[in-house]
């Protein structure tokens, strides 16, 4: 646990409180969490005050939040505190965006927390409908996205790449149906946050990621406001190492869904895109995850190695023949339960097919890529194959559900129809018409 200090303002005349909470004004507490922001701190403390304290219809708190800077940034932030009846500073002797979050979020008293990056590269003025919805009771969590319509996006190819990469990856491996899990400028209702938090292991980066992936798995309304914004150019983001950690999360996110252990006690909403799942496929898609998020990993490795020594295509090209092989084998295995070595050889070769198709896409988005923005670093290089990969994921799945591991295929008996013959009716308290758990 980090130690934790905090600097209120001077507390400035509340709102009536009446003790009945329907009876009062709903508290908003956005939280800035920062490291090393001597530079911008004051001025985008300042500035979101202001816009607040002008446009905001309900009373808000700000809270900086301080996690182990070792620059200038918490005398800074005290001052703001000591200025500013509605800012207050939290100081936190450990680093994580994630970390900072759970404290501050799991011990607010306000009926919504948001949190918003230091640079604001969000423009301020998607706030209110981002905590509107929250405030109403129509949705239990909202975020930003710039890449929804609507949005109006300012920033390089590299970041952007990196971002779609991203989200398309959560789309096909984790079925997630939010469209932007990073932008930072999100919100929730306190109650609701505060029964996620215990369930979420994250401290840094993927602290937004499996928070959300957790609200949709528990049924929760995540509402999406389009945003503007524009990207930092001064951002120190360490983007080989957050999307190596992102891979490791979602690895991780991916076992706990396959072993039912991705649960929070929140009253969620029916999902009725669970409930439409065709059978078999609420247990195969976490089982298949899990064997894509591993390969895509080790597809990674190889490539990096590879180019060590040769081109990109061929490095592409090379590391998903040695991954696919065993993909094919696992997912034989341990997706769609076939034993044996019984049509293995032909089954591989089948397997070829969504090899083949991957190799085209990956291999058409690098040079999709290079055609675009010569000379891309290897870290862009490295979401291009992301990307493609994602895309050639969710086809194989189909393709294998569909086609090469189809039960009529492999010869199994046709299902049992859902009632019993007339000869034998089961009794009532025998009928089981549960599906399997997702």
């Amino acid at each position: 646990m980090s130690h934790l200090t905090t600097e209120p303002g001077t507390p400035a005349a509340p709102p009536p409180t009446p003790p009945d909470r329907g009876g009062r004004e709903r508290l908003v507490e956005v939280v800035v969490p920062v490291h090393n922001e001597e530079r911008v701190l004051a001025a985008s403390v300042e500035r979101l005050h202001d816009y607040l304290a002008e446009s905001l219809p309900y009373p808000f708190r700000i809270t900086v939040a301080d996690n182990a800077s070792t620059d200038a940034t918490w005398p800074i932030a005290r001052g703001l505190a000591a200025r500013h009846p509605r800012v207050r500073a939290v100081h936190l002797d450990r680093k994580g965006r994630g970390r900072a979050l759970r404290q501050v979020w799991g011990s607010s008293d306000a009926d919504v927390v948001a949190y918003m990056d230091v640079d604001l590269s969000t423009d301020l003025d998607a706030f209110l409908p981002l905590v509107a919805p929250l405030i109403s009771g129509h949705s239990d969590l909202a975020i930003g996205s710039r890449l929804t319509r609507g949005s109006a996006v300012v920033r390089g190819p590299r970041r952007e790449i990196i971002s779609r990469c991203y989200n398309l990856l959560l789309r096909t491996a984790l079925a997630a149906r939010f469209t932007d899990a990073q932008c930072g400028f999100k919100a929730a209702r306190t109650e609701v946050v505060q029964a996620l938090l215990p369930s979420v292991e994250d401290e840094e980066w993927f602290f937004d990621t499996e928070l959300l992936l957790l609200a949709e798995r528990n049924g929760l309304r995540i509402h999406e406001v389009p945003v503007d914004w524009v990207d930092d150019p001064d951002s120190r983001v360490d983007v080989l190492r957050t999307a190596r950690d992102d891979l490791r999360g979602m690895a991780r996110v991916a076992r706990r869904m396959l072993t039912g252990a991705f649960r929070a006690p929140v009253g969620g909403r029916p999902g009725p895109a669970a409930a439409a799942l065709p059978e078999g496929m609420a247990r195969q898609l976490p089982v298949f995850a899990v064997i894509g998020a591993v390969s895509t990993i080790a597809q990674l490795i190889l490539f990096v190695l590879l180019r060590l020594v040769m081109g990109p295509l061929w490095a592409n090209a090379l590391s998903l023949v040695a991954t696919t092989v065993g993909n094919t084998a696992a997912n034989r295995r341990f997706t769609f339960g076939v034993t044996g070595p019984g049509r293995a050889l032909r089954q591989q070769l089948e397997g070829g097919a969504a090899f083949l198709l991957g190799l085209a896409l990956s291999t058409g988005g690098l040079a999709l890529l290079h055609a675009a923005a010569p000379g891309a670093g290897r870290g862009v290089e490295v979401a291009a194959v992301v990307a493609a990969n994602a895309v050639a994921t969710l086809v194989r799945f189909l393709l294998m559900r569909a086609w090469i591991f189809h039960p009529r295929r492999l010869g199994a008996p046709p299902a049992r129809p859902a009632t019993a013959p007339a000869t034998a009716p089961a009794p009532p308290a025998a009928d089981n018409t549960g599906g399997t758990p997702a």
